[in-house]
């Protein structure tokens, strides 16, 4: 998972140095919770962006039953890194403080498991780590599940390669949902890497097995989206168009599959999924027959780069990726949408817009990753009003909202993507790059 480096953001400076947070109630068994009905919750759309969600914000927690998680992958979804500002284990800590029990942490790598635990056993949150036994995948973890040690919740930061298919080595949903019937289940984008039919396939044996399931598409989390969903609905506002941008920097970006479209499915599909989730999120379903969609690509003049800081001929060319996607498309109300994305500029900062159009109404929310600021033009002044939020963490808030509906049932909080809405999304960035694909220049004879 890529995304804007440089963390300079407001949305997280709660997530610095703060105290272990929340208050929650005693845990209930998850399949008590959890029937058919719970898929409903994941239809919630929004909620209010006054609210306070950051982490410095909520009731220190008391005392209670332990929350017994299992954390599948080791990686840097989970547990964090430099390059981006997601660390799931984190904001674990700071929701459940001392109720955490991570009890298994999965994944086939058994001296990266160690290291991270090594580095949370060393540090305050120890009692959430120190009993956590390491597995190499999740068959063998199945055999040691007892009624005692049984998950309330499964946490997924995975490669997608090995997740949303039926196939068998792809079928980890399935898994899941087999060996722990009723447990809840957090998985991050992107849902697959494969086919889009089997990731739909995988979508409605989720909706079938009654398990309640968030996908992290977290800047539906943010409060000046959730402004902007506020600002359409109580204006009763048809959306007219919608314009994203991408541009990314790339000259740190030093993975060599990043590179390369058959090793990652390719910038759309794995970067600007977030971007194309958001247009679904405020103009509703898209007609994917009606994309269309260019790319710049590496062996045409303008698609030359000069600071690549891999070794792009270890690449075949026809594996290379592209430098820009342009694409078009309209949705069923007969809004258009727009997507730009490039691989453009050095140093570290990205740039990143959204705009949304309506009838008399310019929303544009722009550097969501770091910065996330909302400027709005209302019928009747052509002065631009500009609303932030400090100490807004979008990632805080899925983690939250998720174990809220878990411990005190559904609708208590909004889970703003469900796994058929995930795949939906995932979907569009296939169909965008598909198009591009067909209409791409042929490259010159070597």
């Amino acid at each position: 998972m890529l995304a804007p480096k440089t963390i300079r953001p407001a949305m997280l400076r709660a997530t610095r140095g703060t105290r272990v947070l929340a208050r929650l109630p005693a845990v209930a068994r998850p399949m008590q919770r959890m029937a058919a009905s719970a898929y409903s919750t994941q239809r919630t759309t929004g909620f209010d962006p006054s609210v306070k969600t950051a982490m410095d914000k909520q009731t220190p927690p008391e005392p209670g039953s332990d929350f017994r998680v299992v954390i599948v992958g080791a990686g840097n979804i989970n547990f964090g890194s430099d390059e981006g500002p997601w660390n799931h284990s984190f904001r674990l800590e700071h929701k459940l403080g001392p109720r955490l029990k991570v009890v298994a942490l999965i994944d086939p790598s058994a001296e990266r498991a160690r290291d991270v635990l090594k580095t949370k056993c060393q540090s305050f949150v120890l009692s959430a780590y120190k009993d956590t036994i390491v597995y190499p995948d999740f068959k063998s973890y199945l055999e040691s599940v007892t009624e005692e040690n049984r998950p309330h919740a499964i946490w997924v930061g995975s490669p997608p390669a090995f997740r949303g298919s039926t196939e068998p080595g792809r079928n980890l949903e399935q898994l899941l949902t087999d060996g722990l019937p009723g447990v809840p289940l957090f998985i991050e984008k992107p849902v697959a890497t494969g086919d889009v039919d089997q990731a739909f396939a995988v979508a409605d044996m989720l909706k079938k097995s009654g398990n309640l399931v968030s996908v992290g598409y977290m800047l539906r989390y943010l409060k000046v989206v959730q402004k902007m969903k506020q600002i359409i609905a109580e204006n009763h506002l048809r959306v007219m168009a919608i314009n994203a941008r991408y541009i990314m920097a790339y000259e740190h970006t030093a993975k060599l599959d990043w590179w390369d479209k058959s090793k990652n499915p390719g910038p759309i599909v794995e970067q600007a999924t977030h971007f194309c989730d958001l247009a679904r999120y405020f103009g509703g379903e898209a007609d994917l027959s009606s994309v269309v969609a260019h790319s710049l690509e590496h062996y045409e003049p303008a698609g030359r780069l000069s600071k690549i800081p891999v070794d792009e001929s270890l690449i075949a060319p026809e594996n290379r990726i592209p430098r820009v996607t342009c694409a078009t498309w309209k949705f069923d109300t007969g809004a258009v949408g727009s997507l730009t994305h490039a691989v453009a500029l050095q140093g570290t900062d990205y740039s990143t817009e959204l705009d949304v159009y309506a009838d008399g109404y310019s929303l544009r929310l722009v550097d969501p990753y770091n910065n996330p600021m909302l400027y709005i033009r209302r019928p009747g002044d052509d002065h631009e009003e500009v609303v932030r939020y400090n100490d807004d963490d979008p990632f805080f808030s899925e983690v939250s909202n998720l174990i809220d509906c878990i411990e005190k049932g559904e609708g208590t909080s909004p889970i703003l993507s469900s796994y058929e809405d995930a795949v939906k999304t995932y979907a569009l960035t296939w169909a965008i790059r598909r198009a591009s694909e067909r209409s791409a220049r042929s490259p010159p004879p070597s």
